[in-house]
C-alpha cells in the first residue's frame, strides 16, 4: 500500500492488509480494544464498507453469509471478552458450514496477560475446536505475515473460520514493514487416474445416485455437474441445506437429503449401488442421524469428493476418495466420456416425479397454509432471489416447497443456529443490492436478532422479513410432545406486536391471517422500497406438512403407554 517503507500504526498496517486482500466489506460491533484498526479503516472508506451491527452474533452471522455468497473470507471485528463470546455463534456456523471467515478480536495489552485482566480470554483455548486456526499477533511487524496466512487458511482445502486476537498495544505500536501480496490459495484438482476409476465404477453401476453439497461451488461448477448428469442420465439429490447446488426444476433432480426426507428418496439412497458424494460431509442431518449409510463401510460403492483431505474417510470409508475443489472436479466430470446408462434409464425421471409430488402443498389446520405460501414465493420470486432461514420447524416448509433455480440463492445454517436468517439476509442484500432477498423466520428465531432491523434501516437495506408466528418454539415442543407428552415446559412464547415493532424500526409492517391475503401483502412489501416485515399467524397445530401437534402428542402417549 505504500511506495516506501515508513513507520505505521499496527491498526493501520492491518487495515492496509485487508485492502490488499480485496476486502470490500467488514462487519463489526465497535470496541475500544481495536480503535486503531477502526481508524485505519477510516482511511479506506472508499473501498471497504464497515457495517456496524447491534450485536456481535449478528455481525458474525453476516460475515458467514458474506463468505457463503462470495467464496471470500467474511470479515468480522469484535472487542474482547463479551464481544468475542457473542460472536462465537457465527464462528461455529462457519466451521460446520465450511464457510471462509476471519474473526478479528481486540485483545488486552500484552503486559497484562495471565492476570485475568478486564475481559481477558485465551482465544486459542476458547475457539480451538471451532476454527481452522486461532492465533494472536504479538508483534506489530508480523501483521502482514499473519493476515496473509489467515486468508490462505480460510479458503484452502475445506474452507472455514480463522480467529486472530489483536492486543490493543500491538495495534497502537508503530512498525516499519512491507505489505504482503494478495493471497493465492492452492486449488486441489482430481488426478486423471481417479476420474478414470470413477468412470469405470459408473459404467459398472446399476443404480447410481449423485448427492451434491458442501463448499467451493461456483455457477460454472454447477453447470458442468448438470452437463455430466444429463449426459449420463444420472439422478441428482442435494444434501441438507445445499439445495441451490442444482436447479430443482431440472429433470434429473430428485430432491434433498435432509430433515423430513421424502421416504421414496431415502429408499433410493439405500438401494443405490453407487453413491457419488460431490462435496457434502454427510453429517448427522443429511444422513438421518447417521442411519442412512453404514459406518464405516457403506452398502453402496462410495465415491467421495471433498476439498479437504482430512474429511475423506473421517466417517465413511470411500471406495474412491478424490481430494478436489468442486470447480476442478466438475470440470473434469464434464470432460468425461459418457457411459452406457441404459441400466438405470428412466430413474432420474421417476425420481423427479416423486420430488414434484412431494412439493405439492398438504392440507393443514387453520386459515394459513405455509406450504401454499412458500409455493407462491417460489413462483413469484426472481430466479436469482436469495432466501434465508435460521432453525425451527418453519424451515421444513421452506426446504420442502421452495424450488431453488440458481446459485447462490440459499443461505441456511447446517449447524441449526437460530437467529441466522435476519443478519444473513441483511448481508445478502448488501452483497447483492440488485437481487431480491427474503428472510424466513419463526417467531422464536426472529427474536434472537430481530433488533438488526435497525441495521437494515441505517444502511438502507430493503429486505423482506417474514415471521411465521405460532407462539411457541415448535421444534422443541414437537420433541417434548413425542418424548414427554405430559410435561410441557419452556416452549410457549409471548410475542410483541410485530407490526408495531417493524414500524418502530422504520420498516413496513403487516400481519397476515389467511393464506389468500399473503400475495397482496407481499406485493406491498416489495413496492415499499424499504425493509418490510410480514407477520404470518399460523395455527400451532400446523406443526409440519404432515403432522399436527395433536398427532405428535398421540404418538408420544402411545410410546409412553408401551
Amino acid at each position: 500500500m505504500v511506495d516506501k517503507l515508513e513507520p505505521r500504526l499496527g491498526g493501520h498496517i492491518l487495515a492496509d492488509q485487508l485492502a490488499i486482500q480485496g476486502v470490500d466489506t467488514a462487519f463489526c460491533v465497535s470496541g475500544e480494544s481495536y480503535l486503531t484498526l477502526l481508524d485505519g479503516l477510516y482511511h479506506h472508506q472508499n473501498s471497504i464498507r464497515v457495517i456496524h451491527t447491534r450485536h456481535e452474533g449478528a455481525a458474525a452471522n453476516m460475515a458467514d453469509a458474506y463468505g457463503k455468497l462470495t467464496g471470500k473470507p467474511g470479515i468480522c471485528m469484535v472487542t474482547r471478552g463479551p464481544g468475542a463470546t457473542n460472536a462465537s455463534i457465527g464462528v461455529h456456523t462457519a466451521f460446520q458450514d465450511s464457510t471462509p471467515m476471519i474473526l478479528l478480536i481486540g485483545q488486552i495489552g500484552r503486559s497484562m496477560a495471565d492476570r485475568e485482566a478486564f475481559q481477558e480470554i485465551d482465544y486459542r483455548r476458547m475457539f480451538g475446536e471451532m476454527a481452522k486456526w486461532v492465533a494472536q499477533i504479538d508483534q506489530t511487524d508480523r501483521i502482514p505475515e499473519y493476515i496473509s496466512r489467515a486468508f490462505h487458511v480460510a479458503v484452502s482445502g475445506r474452507p472455514g473460520p480463522v480467529v486472530l486476537a489483536l492486543p490493543e498495544d500491538m495495534l497502537s505500536s508503530y512498525a516499519t514493514v512491507a505489505d504482503a501480496k494478495k493471497a493465492r490459495p492452492a486449488q486441489a484438482a482430481p488426478p486423471p487416474e481417479a476420474m478414470a476409476e470413477l468412470r469405470d465404477l459408473l459404467a459398472k453401476a446399476k443404480a447410481p445416485l449423485m448427492i451434491v453439497g458442501g463448499p467451493t461451488w461456483t455457477g460454472q461448477a454447477i453447470a458442468d455437474a448438470t452437463a455430466f448428469a444429463e449426459a449420463n442420465a444420472l439422478p441428482v439429490a442435494a444434501a441438507f441445506r445445499y439445495q441451490d447446488r442444482f436447479d430443482n426444476r431440472h429433470a434429473n433432480y430428485v430432491g434433498d437429503v435432509g430433515i423430513g426426507i421424502n421416504p421414496k428418496l431415502a429408499q433410493r439412497v439405500k438401494q443405490a449401488d453407487l453413491l457419488i458424494l460431490a462435496g457434502p460431509r454427510m453429517g448427522e442431518m443429511t444422513t438421518q442421524g447417521y442411519g442412512l449409510l453404514g459406518i464405516p463401510e457403506t452398502d453402496q460403492t462410495l465415491v467421495h469428493i471433498m476439498p479437504g483431505a482430512e474429511e475423506l474417510g473421517r466417517v465413511y470409508r470411500p471406495d474412491l476418495a478424490i481430494n478436489s475443489t468442486l470447480p476442478q472436479f466438475c470440470k473434469a466430470l464434464k470432460a468425461m466420456e459418457p457411459v452406457d446408462s441404459s441400466a438405470w434409464a428412466g430413474e432420474a425421471a421417476r425420481g423427479h416425479a416423486d420430488y414434484l409430488e412431494r412439493i405439492q402443498p398438504t392440507d393443514l389446520p387453520g386459515d394459513v397454509n405455509m406450504g401454499e405460501i412458500v409455493g407462491y414465493l417460489s413462483g413469484r420470486m426472481p430466479e436469482d432471489a436469495i432466501i434465508t432461514n435460521g432453525a425451527g420447524n418453519y424451515t421444513v416448509f421452506g426446504h420442502r416447497f421452495f424450488q431453488h433455480k440458481a446459485y447462490p440463492t440459499q443461505l441456511a445454517p447446517t449447524n441449526g443456529a437460530m437467529g441466522y436468517s435476519v443478519p444473513a439476509a441483511i448481508a445478502a442484500k448488501i452483497v447483492h443490492p440488485e437481487r431480491m432477498v427474503v428472510s424466513l423466520n419463526g417467531d422464536g428465531c426472529f427474536m434472537m436478532f430481530g433488533q438488526e432491523l435497525i441495521t437494515a434501516k441505517q444502511f438502507k437495506v430493503p429486505v423482506i422479513f417474514i415471521i411465521v408466528n405460532n407462539g411457541m418454539l415448535g421444534t422443541i415442543r414437537m420433541h417434548q410432545e413425542r418424548h414427554f407428552p405430559d410435561n410441557k415446559i419452556a416452549t410457549d412464547l409471548e410475542n410483541p406486536d410485530f407490526v408495531k415493532l417493524a414500524e418502530a424500526y422504520g420498516a413496513f409492517g403487516q400481519q397476515v391471517t389467511r393464506t389468500e391475503d399473503f400475495a397482496a401483502a407481499f406485493e406491498r412489501a416489495v413496492d415499499c422500497g424499504r425493509a418490510a416485515l410480514i407477520e404470518v399467524i399460523v395455527d400451532p397445530q400446523a406443526l409440519t406438512p404432515l403432522q399436527t401437534l395433536d398427532q405428535v402428542r398421540a404418538e408420544g402417549l402411545s410410546k409412553q403407554a408401551k
